[in-house]
């Protein structure tokens, strides 16, 4: 497995070695758009695996960029059944509703970006009526410890991705603030990180007039990424 990050690329990957055609062309589900990330972890277990972002052109799959990723402390979990607080990382297909960071989008960047202030917090208190939304400032009913202060996240939120997980229509106790970031120290709470690179790169490719998505498994079994 290649562990350079690799961009521009025409060449078509796949999974399985008798595979022919591109990972995104085994799924059950892309979401309808013309580009896909696909975040794959060996097992449930795992905390790393591989992050790799696709085009679709003329009818075929086109692997665009690929490179190592972190998933939660804790592995993978399928996201209809997910426990807040659990440091696993929502197995399912998601939409990526607008892209934030400490500091400024990357030069291209198309996605509707939303820049951090010291003012800025995620709420992921299951009382509030803000659950799991960004809010500026934090209101009286999300309390402190149960939000994140984002410019806290120096390195982690440096940019970022807002995964669809749990919000459009929030599940209270299913989690919350899951994006595609900037890699810290280790695993995650239940995100998905890249090196910093990609996620710039990642951010210069996202059109968000193609409706781009990002499906989150494993290699195989019950949250192979394939049954999404």
């Amino acid at each position: 497995m290649r562990t350079a990050l690799v961009t521009g690329s025409l060449i078509v990957t796949t999974l399985l070695p008798h595979g022919h055609d591109p990972l995104p062309a085994r799924l059950a589900d892309t979401g309808g758009g013309s580009q896909l990330i696909t975040a794959v972890a060996p097992g449930p277990g795992s905390t790393t695996g591989r992050v790799t972002w696709w085009d679709r052109r003329a009818g075929r799959w086109y692997e665009e960029g690929s490179v190592e990723a972190r998933f939660g402390a804790n592995g993978l979990t399928d996201g209809a059944t997910r426990t807040q607080g659990t440091d696993t990382t929502p197995a399912g297909l998601y939409e990526l509703p607008y892209a934030f960071g400490i500091r400024s989008a990357p030069a291209g960047t198309g996605y509707r970006y939303r820049r951090v202030t010291e003012h800025a917090w995620w709420c992921q208190d299951n009382a509030s009526a803000s659950y799991n939304r960004w809010v500026e400032p934090l209101p009286a009913d999300c309390a402190p410890g149960e939000a994140e202060r984002l410019v806290t996240f120096e390195k982690q939120y440096a940019h970022a991705l807002v995964i669809g997980f749990n919000y459009e229509r929030p599940v209270r106790g299913r989690g919350a603030g899951i994006f595609l970031h900037v890699n810290g120290k280790g695993a995650t709470a239940g995100c998905v990180s890249v090196p910093e690179r990609a996620m710039r790169a990642i951010l210069r490719w996202a059109n968000p007039r193609r409706g781009p998505h990002i499906v989150i498994g494993t290699e195989s079994g019950p949250l192979a990424v394939t049954r999404y």
